[in-house]
């Protein structure tokens, strides 16, 4: 598909700048090398997963059903193909595109599933080298049915990688709280405020750890909710994430004023999170609505 529209937008938010195509990836891979080619810090991919379901968008439509919040139109969004080769082949153009258009200390997240986590993880393999894989994300929600034939489907894949080891990984702006107290073989104290921490000696030296400091994610995200049926958040796009993961994933992977690209933009949750938090944004989607 070729492009039907390109426009710059002032976004608000600091002056935000981002720039939205209404297109195919695969088709606008070598228009958005030629443009942006090293200029992007970091790209988040949510692409299909290989299901072969047809994806609908639901809008709201005249001044009743935006009121209520009852009633909707329903618009096709996308068809998830189900041919492995073809879904391959162009994985491997959109994924290639994306290694162009990143900076050298830039970062990758693919988001995933079961269905493609093996080709994709060897394919990203050798687009951007093993040694530039940093991390396999383990995003767990609760949402959804449960199967007596299996163990339940529970979790999403994030494939996470540098494109050399330049990378600038911000991850400062993602410390969290401590789920639970720290339980190890460190001693115990209280300092003179009521503060609880432990302490070890190690090598000569004395290292000191409060209980209540912020520490940084592990790879395993079970402390962002899925998005419910009728969470506010929901803009009708049947695959949405939540702003609270693209929050964390364009914090940690960029810095404030450098330039975010979803080449599957979908619901536009990426290009909101990173103008809030005043990132540019580049985004691609075949469905109107996106834009």
């Amino acid at each position: 598909m070729r492009v039907h529209v390109s426009r710059e937008a002032l976004m608000g938010g600091g002056g935000v700048m981002g720039e939205l195509f209404l297109g195919d990836s695969l088709a606008l891979a070598d228009k958005l090398i030629q443009k942006y080619g090293g200029r992007v810090q970091c790209v988040y991919m949510d692409p299909p997963f290989f299901t072969g379901d047809l994806f609908d968008m639901r809008v709201r439509v005249g001044e009743g059903e935006w009121k209520t919040g009852k009633g909707s139109l329903a618009l096709e969004s996308f068809v998830d193909q189900k041919d492995r080769s073809a879904f391959l082949t162009m994985m491997r153009r959109v994924l290639t595109a994306a290694h162009a258009m990143l900076r050298e200390d830039g970062m990758l997240f693919l988001h995933i599933d079961y269905r493609t986590h093996p080709y994709l993880r060897l394919m990203l393999d050798e687009i951007f080298g093993e040694s530039n894989f940093l991390n396999e994300i383990i995003w767990v929600y609760q949402s959804g049915g449960r199967s007596l034939k299996y163990f339940s489907r529970k979790h999403d894949v994030i494939l996470f990688y540098r494109k050399s080891p330049k990378y600038d990984f911000n991850v400062e702006e993602v410390m969290v709280a401590p789920s639970e107290p720290r339980s190890n073989h460190m001693r115990r104290h209280v300092d003179p405020d009521g503060r609880v921490y432990r302490s070890i000696r190690s090598n000569g030296r004395v290292y000191t750890y409060y209980d209540d400091d912020p520490v940084a994610p592990s790879d395993v995200w079970n402390d962002l909710s899925h998005l419910q049926q009728r969470d506010p958040e929901r803009t009708g796009y049947d695959t949405q994430k939540p702003l609270a993961l693209l929050d964390r994933i364009v914090k940690c992977g960029s810095r404030e004023g450098e330039l975010v690209a979803d080449l599957f933009a979908g619901s536009g949750t990426t290009l909101e999170a990173a103008r809030l938090n005043g990132r540019r944004f580049l985004g691609v989607d075949r469905c109107p609505m996106t834009l």
